[in-house]
């Protein structure tokens, strides 16, 4: 049974399942961890590639569950009984002995923060396959201008490289959800920008869009000067939807530097 708390709904069509496994195209040795198994649609055919699969549920029936289907196989499902947002993911990729491949249809609740969570720790994950609401995904990979972009857009693509894959419909889903999902690819970028400092970076994306209908003179007065703002390049009456992750670099570098 799905709990709401853990805002749990379940992936129940083969055919997205194949979809899924076929994207994923895991090797034998791969050090993959799958969040929320649930009722194991994804686990099963994962497991069968590889020679172990770590899996990560707090839901102590869902646990349960995991463990008995796979009591004949102990040594390749791994269940690891622990909170996916307060779980170590730096130190299991070092007791691996190599980066991991994090996997998971995700509760629509814990998408977000987990992004957030990870994307500071890429040297220990080599990438990320998560069925996300289709919203939140739209949010990942929107480029400067569009709609949906925003402070998730920007923190996700000074990071890593994110591609929306294929989108999944609420009929996949036991219980059907009211949103639409999308299945996501995202990967360390191989060369980040210098940051020079990183709460400062967060803190800015987030005071920017939190005013994106404002200019940039505006929206940034308590960072910069319009002035500070137009000598690196950028008009400060465009608005924050309209500046590329790059702008967004250069004007906390920008405050880092004026700040000290």
């Amino acid at each position: 049974m799905a709990r709401k708390r853990f805002g749990q709904n379940f992936l129940a069509d083969p055919g997205i399942v194949d979809q899924i496994v076929a994207t994923i195209a895991p090797r034998h040795d791969d050090a993959v961890v799958e969040i929320g198994p649930g009722h194991g649609a994804i686990t099963g055919p994962l497991a069968a590639k590889l020679d172990r699969l770590d899996v990560i549920e707090i839901d102590c029936d869902l646990a349960s569950s995991i463990v008995a289907r796979f009591s004949n196989e102990p040594n390749i499902v791994q269940l690891i009984g622990h909170n996916a947002l307060g779980f170590d993911y730096s130190a299991h990729a070092v007791k691996r002995g190599k980066p991991i491949r994090l996997v998971g249809s995700l509760a629509y609740n814990i998408g977000t923060p987990l992004l957030f969570q990870t994307l500071d720790i890429f040297d220990a994950i080599t990438d990320m396959h998560f069925m996300l609401q289709k919203e939140v995904v739209d949010r990942i990979v929107a480029c400067p201008g569009e709609r949906s972009y925003g402070r998730l857009s920007v923190g996700v693509a000074v990071r890593a490289n994110a591609i929306s894959l294929f989108d999944v419909p609420p009929s996949a889903f036991r219980p059907q959800p009211k949103v639409n999902s999308a299945f996501v690819r995202i990967k360390p970028a191989k060369e980040r920008p210098d940051i020079f400092d990183w709460r400062l970076f967060n803190q800015m994306l987030t005071d920017a869009f939190g005013k994106r209908r404002k200019t940039c003179r505006n929206a940034l007065s308590g960072w910069l000067s319009a002035e500070q703002i137009n000598a690196l390049g950028i008009d400060p009456q465009r608005r924050p939807a309209e500046l590329s992750p790059n702008d967004y670099v250069a004007l906390a570098n920008a405050a880092t530097k004026h700040d000290l």
